[in-house]
């Protein structure tokens, strides 16, 4: 299962964690991991890269985290619409992706 952590601070998303397996199909074959990576790397890209925006982005055994170094309503959002997309996939395939959001 994926599990994906949302960090929130003064209502507002500031960062996210992301590990694990989807188990939906085989490696190489897992749509659903393919669509959680896809999507998580895009959005720590676009805050990073094409936004600017100081954090703290981390890919290491298959743990992928973001972590805002700085207030950003462009990079709280960006994640916010991680977490939508997360979690309508997890309405999808309930067994393969859990989501977290801790204050």
């Amino acid at each position: 299962m994926i599990r994906a952590v949302f960090r929130e601070r003064a209502d507002a998303l500031v960062g996210f964690e992301i590990r694990g397996h989807a188990g939906y199909a085989e490696a190489g074959r897992d749509i659903v991991c393919a669509a959680v990576s896809s999507a998580a790397y895009l959005t720590a890209n676009c805050v990073t890269d094409t936004f600017g925006v100081r954090a703290d982005a981390n890919e290491a055994n298959g743990v992928l985290t973001l972590t805002l170094r700085e207030d950003s309503d462009t990079a709280s959002g960006l994640i916010k619409g991680l977490r939508a997309h997360l979690e309508a996939l997890a309405e999808q395939y309930p067994d393969c992706i859990k989501i977290i959001t801790e204050v």
